[in-house]
């Protein structure tokens, strides 16, 4: 009977294409957003929401991705209705922490509430970690993976003042750039950003794995 160690996929090269498929979607859009391509595409304004080419798109896809192959490789969710609960309620925990906020006066004091996000992103992932906790351990990876060069990138982006979604501050007060950089960039990029790499990814991921699961073990030995 074959090791099923032997078949697990390490965690490097689980990510390793998707990492570098997310380097080249973040290059793909810093450079339509200074060649000034089409703002649907490449949305230069604070946050880039909404923009069609942007690195968020790809975390379902790839949760999805990481999912199977951990399923397909004998790593399956064994509490998967549990772990589902807890990623939602995770999910639903950040927004609901920041309209308390905003109820309580914050919503004047955008440094403020940027750490009540930032706090409750990194307690949303610790929560995570309770779930599937290859699939968990995998995402986190590739979050960092994903986000790390993006807060480079606006460091250079905010010291030459690119004009791009990538150094434009929404919503605060004027500031010398290291700080600027230390609170639109790193601050959300590795709190905010990355609880929406391992808590979306992961529900997609849950489902998908699940689902491999189950044709898996229904398949004939």
């Amino acid at each position: 009977m074959p090791d099923a160690d032997a078949s697990r996929p390490s965690l490097g090269s689980l990510i390793a294409v998707p990492a570098v498929i997310t380097l080249a979607v973040t290059l793909l859009r810093l450079t339509g957003e200074l060649l000034h391509w089409s703002p649907v595409l490449f949305n230069p304004a604070a946050g880039g929401g909404g923009a069609l080419v942007g690195i968020s798109w790809l975390v379902p896809i790839f949760g999805i991705y990481f999912g199977v192959r951990l399923a397909r490789a004998g790593q399956a969710p064994r509490r998967a209705w549990r772990d589902a609960g807890l990623l939602v309620l995770g999910i639903v925990l950040l927004p609901v922490a920041g309209v308390m906020a905003t109820t309580l006066g914050l919503k004047g004091h955008p440094l403020r509430l940027a750490l009540v996000f930032a706090v409750v992103a990194v307690a949303m992932v610790l929560v995570a970690l309770q779930t599937w906790p290859e699939l968990t351990r995998t995402l986190l990876a590739y979050a960092f993976a994903a986000r790390v060069p993006v807060a480079l990138l606006m460091l250079f982006a905010i010291l030459g003042n690119w004009g791009t979604h990538y150094d434009v501050a929404p919503g605060f007060p004027a500031m010398r750039p290291l700080a600027k950089w230390l609170w639109i960039g790193v601050l959300p990029q590795l709190t905010i950003w990355i609880w929406y790499t391992v808590l979306i990814g992961g529900l997609f991921g849950l489902v998908a794995g699940a689902i491999a699961a189950r044709r898996r073990s229904a398949a004939p030995a």
